[in-house]
C-alpha cells in the first residue's frame, strides 16, 4: 500500500534508530584496537628484510583490497564456526555476531591503515631518526619524541578517512543479522510492512552524515594541535 510521504515519520525513526548507536560505536572501538595492532604488525612485515615475509604481507593487503566487504563478512560468518567444529570440535553457531563483524571489518581495516602508516614513513624517511640517533638519543626515545609526532601529522588525514570509511562500512552488519543502526532501520521497515521506507532511510544517512561531519571536525582539531609548532612541510 503506498503512503504519501511524511517528515514527520523521519523523526519517528530517528528516535527510535539512534539508541542502537552505541552498537555500531563498539563495532568502530573494537576494530580501531584489533585492526590498529594487525597493522602495525603488518607494517613491519612490509618492512622485514626477508622478500617471503614482505610478499606475505603484499598478498593479504592485496586479496583484502580485491574482497568485497559483503563477500568477506559472509566467509568469516560462515568459515570460521565450520573450521572451529571441524579442528577443535567447537560449536560457535551461537556465538555473538558482533564478533564476526569485529573480525572482518579489522581485517578490511588494517590493510588500508597499514599502507597509511607505511607512506608516512616513507614521508618521513631514515634521515631524522639517524640524527637523533647520532646526537644521542635511543631507538625508543627517537621513536616517541621525533618519529611518531611527525608521523601522526602526516598519516591523520588518510587515518581520518580510512575512519570514516570503516564507521559506513560496519552498516553491512545487519546483513548477518546484527542489530546496529542499519538493522535498526530495517526492523522498522519490515514492522511497518515496507511502509515508510524512503523516511527511514533518509533519517538513517541525516544520523550517519552528522557522526561523519563530528569525525571530520575531531581529526580537524586533531591535525591542527599536532602540527602547531612544526614548519615547513608539517605544517597544518
Amino acid at each position: 500500500m503506498n503512503r504519501p510521504f511524511s517528515p514527520v515519520q523521519i523523526w519517528y525513526s530517528f528516535l527510535k534508530i539512534i539508541p542502537y548507536a552505541g552498537v555500531t560505536f563498539a563495532v568502530v572501538l573494537g576494530t580501531l584496537f584489533f585492526g590498529m595492532a594487525l597493522a602495525i604488525l603488518l607494517f613491519v612485515q612490509g618492512q622485514s628484510r626477508h622478500t617471503f615475509v614482505r610478499g606475505l604481507a603484499r598478498t593479504y593487503i592485496n586479496i583484502i583490497r580485491c574482497t568485497p566487504s559483503i563477500v568477506l563478512l559472509f566467509i568469516v560468518y560462515y568459515g570460521i564456526p565450520k573450521i572451529a567444529l571441524g579442528l577443535f570440535n567447537l560449536d560457535l553457531n551461537f556465538s555473538s555476531r558482533i564478533i564476526y563483524v569485529i573480525i572482518t571489518l579489522s581485517l578490511i581495516y588494517s590493510a588500508s591503515l597499514s599502507e597509511v602508516i607505511r607512506s608516512a614513513y616513507i614521508t618521513l624517511g631514515n634521515s631524522q631518526y639517524e640524527a637523533a640517533l647520532s646526537v644521542g638519543l635511543r631507538p625508543f626515545q627517537a621513536a616517541l619524541r621525533i618519529m611518531i609526532p611527525q608521523g601522526l601529522v602526516i598519516a591523520l588525514p588518510n587515518f581520518a578517512n580510512s575512519l570514516i570509511a570503516l564507521f559506513k562500512e560496519g552498516s553491512l552488519a545487519f546483513t548477518i543479522g546484527l542489530i546496529d543502526m542499519m538493522g535498526a532501520g530495517n526492523l522498522i521497515i519490515s514492522r511497518n510492512y515496507g511502509a515508510y521506507s524512503l523516511e527511514t532511510y533518509i533519517a538513517l544517512a541525516v544520523i550517519y552524515w552528522g557522526i561523519t561531519l563530528v569525525l571530520e571536525q575531531i581529526f580537524q582539531k586533531l591535525e591542527k594541535h599536532f602540527s602547531k609548532g612544526r614548519g615547513g612541510k608539517f605544517a597544518a
